[in-house]
């Protein structure tokens, strides 16, 4: 029986706007992420994506429905153990290298020891083991979010929710940067989810998750998935 990682049920969320009083961003979202799955999140920005990405890795509460990790453990071991999380905006804390930044979630869960080595092992795998001594300031948009993805896979977590992590990239680099993330992930069952407006990304992914509107539609396999 496949392992159900996250379980989402009649999930919504709403914000006080200052204009128009409450914005409903999602509605009545049912969902479920299970062990290996690789999952492509897409719809028009606006739509909700990145709301939902919050609340499947614990970073925002829903106002209305429950969401639980069944596969992952308790809320407080979430991050950065069982989930790796690759945001929109930049992320990489400013005053560490590259290497360290990768290396950052494994000092946290104890493993500082390996740190380095395993950092330095991600970053030649997306193309950029010559940057691992540079700093934030010094890398372009594309790299950052790289490292980023590099860091998110670190400890070996069981989901990964990357951000649209190609949206800096041109189209040859953002395949080659997603070979070397399904790459890391064969042979494992790990999960993926990946909020993208890149079709070329979307259509390597085996299920297609479609927001509209707050609302959620699952969608059958891509015939191209790799």
């Amino acid at each position: 029986m496949t392992r159900t990682l996250v379980s989402g049920k009649g999930l919504g969320r709403d914000f006080l706007d200052g204009n128009a009083g409450r914005m409903t961003v999602l509605r009545d979202v049912d969902c479920e992420i299970a062990a290996g799955a690789r999952i492509a999140l897409v719809g028009p920005s606006g739509s909700g994506k990145t709301t939902l990405l919050h609340i499947l890795g614990g970073l925002d509460i829903p106002t209305a429905g429950a969401i639980t990790w069944p596969g992952l453990g308790s809320y407080e071991e979430l991050r950065p153990r069982q989930i790796g999380f690759v945001f929109q905006s930049p992320s990489l804390f400013p005053a560490l290298t590259a290497t360290q930044n990768v290396g950052l979630p494994m000092v946290l869960v104890g493993e500082s020891g390996a740190a380095d080595r395993t950092a330095a092992a991600l970053l030649q795998s997306f193309g950029l083991g010559e940057l691992g001594d540079k700093l934030p300031e010094e890398l372009s948009g594309g790299q950052s979010q790289r490292i980023a993805m590099a860091r998110a896979l670190a400890v070996g977590p069981k989901l990964v929710l990357a951000d649209e992590p190609t949206g800096q990239l041109d189209s040859m680099t953002a395949q080659l940067f997603f070979d070397a993330v399904l790459d890391r992930l064969d042979g494992t069952d790990i999960a993926l989810v990946v909020a993208t407006h890149d079709e070329a990304v979307a259509a390597r992914m085996a299920t297609r998750w479609t927001m509209d509107h707050g609302r959620l539609i699952i969608g059958r396999a891509s015939s191209e998935a790799a």
